[in-house]
């Protein structure tokens, strides 16, 4: 079975080359594009005024990716400045971004999920009365975490530091998913985002998946899936162990 990660193209070269190290064969099939801001004005201002916030918190890899692309050339990661991580793969990136990793906050790992809501089992109990907070992500996203902190007194500002996009399939591209749709038994879709099952739709309308197996990295897309038609759809934490496992017991 060939698994077809949909993650934005940097996440998913990097996922294929592990699963492939890993004995699995796979293919990138980005299903979400990545773009920078339309003005990186607010990105420059954000960075000029990082050392008065407490939490930075970082969405995404991507999110984290952009917002260093406009690092002002003389300016660090500020002592003192938490940066708040949903998981291993922001972790990860700002670790390499240069943010040093006792800034860093992020869920433990071995949480059930890592998302908003892992995290805040780690800083919900810190004292945020009167604190600045600033989430970078991209144009629009999910507010669950920055309404808890608004409810504990902390002060949220947000900064779009990259643009989502639909995807533009080159003939690569295109040749992977004509040929998952013509043997649908065959390959197993890789989705860390229920936005790529959106884009999937858009490319394949009124496709009949339920021959297709999907495995996602949250009950959120999980559920997604199934609302598209998946005939399989199974879950694993979003970690390189738990989904080389998972596809290894589903082949």
């Amino acid at each position: 079975m060939r698994v077809l990660v949909t993650r934005p193209a940097g996440q998913a070269g990097e996922w294929v080359e592990a699963l492939r190290a890993a004995g699995i064969e796979a293919e990138a099939l980005p299903l979400i594009g990545i773009e920078p801001p339309a003005d990186g004005a607010p990105v420059r201002e954000a960075w000029a005024a990082l050392a008065t916030f407490k939490l930075v918190m970082f969405v995404s890899p991507n999110a984290a990716a952009h917002f260093f692309a406009l690092q002002p050339p003389d300016r660090a990661w500020p002592a003192g400045v938490l940066a708040g991580s949903p998981g291993p793969g922001t972790t990860a990136a700002l670790k390499r971004l240069g943010v040093p990793a006792a800034a860093i906050v992020e869920p433990p790992s071995d949480a059930a999920q890592f998302d908003s809501e892992s995290l805040w089992q780690v800083i919900g109990d810190l004292p945020w009365e009167g604190s600045r907070v600033l989430v970078v992500r991209g144009t629009s996203g999910r507010d669950w975490l920055a309404a808890r902190l608004a409810e504990r007194g902390a002060t949220l500002s947000f900064v779009a530091a990259y643009q989502r996009a639909a995807p533009r399939l080159d003939e690569s591209g295109a040749a992977i998913l004509a040929r998952a749709l013509a043997e649908p038994a065959q390959h197993l879709w890789f989705f860390s985002s229920s936005e790529a099952i959106d884009h999937l739709d858009a490319l394949a309308p009124g496709t009949d998946w339920s021959d297709a197996h999907a495995l996602a990295t949250h009950p959120r897309i999980a559920e997604r899936a199934r609302q598209a038609g998946f005939g399989r759809v199974v879950e694993a934490r979003p970690a390189l162990p738990a989904v080389v496992g998972c596809i290894q017991s589903q082949a």
